[in-house]
């Protein structure tokens, strides 16, 4: 294994290097991760007329940087809201889609002031008055109700952007915080002795028009290919995408922090439809890697470990034994995910073409007093799985515990696996 080069504190390879007036920046999302980071990495090792893959699609940052460039990719998810992101993101928009936004924008502006309107649309989020006070969840039902009218009677590409704008406004407005590592509820404030429910609807439709300004401007830059978006386990690639085929892949999995996007995404997934019930949310976080959230974390406690796999990283049971003093069900957790893991590092392989490239964004981990060096023990699983030239490249370090950093963990599949396999015994 390489040494690691020094440690890059730019702030340009977080989502902060996402700017908020380009498609990048279209919709803030925790599992985002930065475009400068991805572009550099094409630079480093795709060219033109290759096929890139994104394994783990997340917010489209991977597919949207080839799509700039006219780089094949592929991307898959296992959630439908990102894949239905991604899929708006990377979409080149006519001037007709783009004038049928903005037409249909100003009528649902006109319903976010109509308080006199009584018809509207709520989602059955749990307790959703923690969300969101009274009249400005009244509002956002409004403008839910004037977007569902508006699917019938334009384009679908133009209400795809309405619904981006939207989801910013509800989250904007929203009574949480992004001060710490996930998504949380703010602090209760002392109750007002006034109403500013008017000003607060004024201002409400002043960030929604800004929202559509902004929005639209970036929806004019035009993507030279079209990404294949496609809804698949990462642990079951070879059933959906060919063998031997990706020159390069680039991106960011979930981490083994215990952080759970589906709670993090789920006003989104509810306001539009993907989420109807807490149980559909705990099953989708427990098919996907990581997934901890509702019932999944139960389905984790109740877990066994496969006889058939072992996870290739020396002291991995000793790690697992230190988590477990404190927490067999953390310990559990892990031991889950790598498992996972080692299932799509032997899919990637697979898919992955002789002398093709893999680069694996993922930060490493501490439970308790127990450090959890994820970027070796993915460098271990891809060196078992048959990758070579293995590298492990720190490149910033992060804003929550001291010990933690992110890195990007590179492997190349042998050029020639013929004659790699002429010589194994």
């Amino acid at each position: 294994m390489k040494p690691q080069p020094a440690i890059s504190t730019t702030q340009r390879f977080t989502f902060k290097g996402n700017r908020k007036d380009t498609r990048y920046g279209w919709l803030r999302l925790t599992p985002a991760y930065s475009m400068h980071l991805v572009s550099e990495l094409l630079d480093e090792h795709v060219q033109q007329g290759d096929n890139v893959l994104d394994p783990f699609c997340g917010t489209g940052t991977t597919a949207l940087a080839c799509a700039e460039r006219g780089i094949n990719c592929d991307t898959i998810d296992i959630n439908p809201f990102l894949i239905w992101l991604t899929n708006a993101k990377t979409h080149s928009y006519t001037k007709s889609e783009i004038a049928a936004f903005k037409a249909a924008s100003m009528h649902v502006a006109k319903a976010i002031r109509d308080e006199e309107q009584q018809t509207r649309w709520l989602p059955p989020l749990y307790q959703i008055e923690k969300w969101w006070e009274e009249s400005v969840l009244l509002a956002l039902g409004r403008a839910m109700h004037r977007i569902k009218k508006l699917e019938a009677t334009t384009y679908s590409n133009a209400v795809d952007l309405l619904k981006i704008a939207f989801c910013r406004l509800a989250i904007e407005q929203a009574n949480v915080s992004f001060g710490h590592q996930s998504m949380s509820f703010k602090k209760a404030e002392e109750p007002q002795t006034f109403d500013f429910r008017f000003s607060q609807i004024d201002s409400m439709a002043a960030h929604w028009e800004g929202s559509i300004a902004s929005i639209a401007v970036a929806a004019t830059s035009l993507t030279l290919v079209q990404p294949e978006v496609s809804l698949c386990d990462a642990r079951s690639l070879t059933s959906n995408l060919d063998a031997n085929f990706y020159s390069c892949v680039i991106t960011s999995p979930p981490y083994p922090n215990r952080m759970s996007y589906i709670r993090e995404l789920r006003p989104y997934m509810y306001w539009l439809g993907y989420l109807q019930t807490q149980r559909e949310a705990g099953e989708l976080d427990w098919q996907a890697i990581g997934g901890t959230w509702g019932c999944a974390t139960s389905n984790v406690g109740k877990w066994q470990l496969p006889s058939d796999t072992d996870i290739p990283y020396r002291g991995f049971n000793e790690i697992l034994a230190g988590v477990a003093e404190r927490s067999p069900l953390l310990s559990r957790y892990i031991h889950k995910y790598f498992y996972d893991m080692v299932q799509h590092c032997r899919e990637i392989f697979a898919v992955v073409k002789p002398g093709g490239a893999v680069n694996y964004i993922i930060g490493n981990s501490k439970f308790y007093d127990v450090m959890l060096p994820a970027q070796e023990i993915y460098a271990a699983m891809f060196e078992s799985c048959g990758f070579e030239q293995t590298e492990i490249r720190t490149i910033r370090k992060r804003t929550s515990k001291k010990e933690l950093f992110e890195f990007v963990v590179s492997a190349r599949k042998p050029s020639s696996m013929a004659k790699k396999k002429a010589v194994m015994p």
